[in-house]
């Protein structure tokens, strides 16, 4: 597939969205990602995640995270204190990683 430099974020936010199939119980997915999340809250360039559950799939999670840039999510993903939890994860679950660049943005109208 060609590359399209000017598709690739170089710099300014990113989202990482991850979709998550658990083959744990519920308490014990959620605890192992609360240690995750931790740990990515302390690197730099992290700004937040949110871990969702299907309604009708429990055993089904997105989580979606937003990073500073690109080169900030790949500094924590590649840091060697990561790698314990990215095997935790994988022990209980499968994922569909993906990295998204923000388009467009709206927001309710004022009064909604």
């Amino acid at each position: 597939m060609p590359s399209d430099a000017s598709s690739t974020p170089t710099n300014g936010p990113v989202t990482f969205v991850n979709r998550f199939t658990v083959r744990s119980s519920a308490e014990e997915f959620e605890r192992v990602f609360i240690e995750t999340s931790e740990f990515m809250a302390g690197r730099p360039g992290f700004l937040q995640n949110t871990l969702l559950r299907h309604i009708d799939g429990p055993g089904t999670y997105l989580n979606i995270a937003q990073w500073r840039d690109l080169a900030a999510f790949r500094s924590a993903v590649s840091h060697p204190e990561f790698q314990p939890h990215a095997a935790a994860l994988r022990e209980i679950s499968t994922s569909e990683p993906n990295l998204y660049q923000p388009r467009h943005t709206f927001t309710a109208a004022s009064g909604q």
